[in-house]
Parts: structure tokens; C-alpha cells; sequence
């Protein structure tokens, strides 16, 4: 089974700020065209994207220097709301490595990662954490969760849909663009069970 866990792009959510989506017909078949053309711009930070290190760190790895195994591979996803701190967690990535799944963290709910346990999953060595909102941590003040997660070399998949995901282990697909020199990058996520 298939899982889909990407918003759609022009309709998608966008940190308060950041610009939206944009989409252009250059070519329409029913004004006369050969064929059908769509133009976009857009954020590299908007809906269902990735972040890269480059993201909060001058000297941090872009999105095209990120190991694909980053971005592919068994994750864990769990239901939590409310603050995340350390013993969060800790018991997430306990339940995590029961699975097999522990590499890589999603987290499913209306939930803020708190600085405490930014550093239990950036000690614990994971190379993603995933979440719902469009930004990891307080999104009046993200940076501090941000500089935790990054400065590890942790990639963050933002802006996830797991409404309809049960907790529990799956294969993760959430590749990103090939954005040279880029801070992030959108992505089409995918869940494989």
C-alpha cells in the first residue's frame, strides 16, 4: 500500500512570510496550442519540503550535497500533540527501535519540537525528522531547533499530511528536487507498507 503524505503545491500551506506558489499556462491545446505548458515559482520551503543544513547554516551542506539514503528508507511514525521534550523523545525513538525503524522519525499531529528533544534525536544520531507544521520547533521562534537538528547533519521533512497514517513502521520515499546549491528543496513523500 501506497501512501501519499505530500500536500499539493498551489494549494499548499506556506510559512507565514515565505511567498506562495505560483502557476502560469504558457501553452493551452484548447486556445490553440500544440500542447499543454505550465510555468511555476515558488519557494524552496513551501508545502511538503525538505530541509538541508545550508537552510540555518552558512557553511552547511545544500540540498544536492544530502545522501539520498537521507531521504529513502524504513521510518517510524508517531502520534504525539503538544510539546515534544526529551523523555517525548526518548520514548518515541525507543518505540522507534523495536520497529526497526529508527532512522528516520516522523511525527504525526499538532505538535512543537522543543529544543530538549531536538538534541535527544540529533544525539541519537537519525537522519530525518518529519512533521506536520511547516517548520520544526516554535514557529514564532524556529531557529533554535533548527541550528540542534541541522548543525547534526538530521534532515527535516516539513509540512507532512498523516492524517490517515497509524503509528508504526513504513518505507519512506521523500527524495527532493536536485536544486544545486539550494537551502531546501519540495518533494513528493511517500509512505510504503
Amino acid at each position: 500500500m501506497l501512501i501519499d503524505i505530500s500536500q499539493e503545491v498551489f494549494s499548499c500551506k506556506v510559512f507565514p512570510g515565505d511567498p506562495s506558489p505560483q502557476r502560469e499556462v504558457k501553452l493551452s491545446i484548447t486556445e490553440g496550442a500544440v500542447c499543454n505548458l505550465t510555468a511555476f515559482s515558488m519557494c524552496a520551503h513551501n508545502g511538503t519540503h525538505v530541509d538541508a543544513p545550508y537552510h540555518f547554516l552558512n557553511d552547511g551542506r545544500t540540498i544536492d550535497q544530502m545522501p539520498l539514503d537521507s531521504f529513502v528508507g524504513d521510518c517510524f511514525v508517531a502520534r504525539r500533540s503538544g510539546d515534544i521534550h526529551a523523555e517525548d523523545a526518548e520514548d518515541i525513538l525507543r518505540s522507534a527501535r523495536e520497529t526497526g525503524g529508527s532512522e528516520r522519525i516522523l511525527l504525526a499531529g499538532k505538535l512543537t519540537v522543543c529544543a530538549d528533544a531536538a538534541r535527544v534525536f540529533a544525539d541519537a544520531g537519525i537522519k530525518l525528522l518529519g512533521n506536520e507544521s511547516q517548520t520544526v520547533g516554535p514557529e514564532e521562534a524556529p531557529m533554535e531547533v533548527h541550528l540542534i537538528l541541522l548543525g547534526a547533519g538530521v534532515v527535516l521533512l516539513e509540512g507532512i499530511v498523516l492524517d490517515e497514517v497509524d503509528e508504526g513502521r513504513y518505507t519512506l520515499c521523500a527524495a527532493p528536487l536536485n536544486l544545486g546549491g539550494s537551502d531546501g528543496s519540495p518533494c513528493r513523500a511517500i509512505l510504503y507498507r
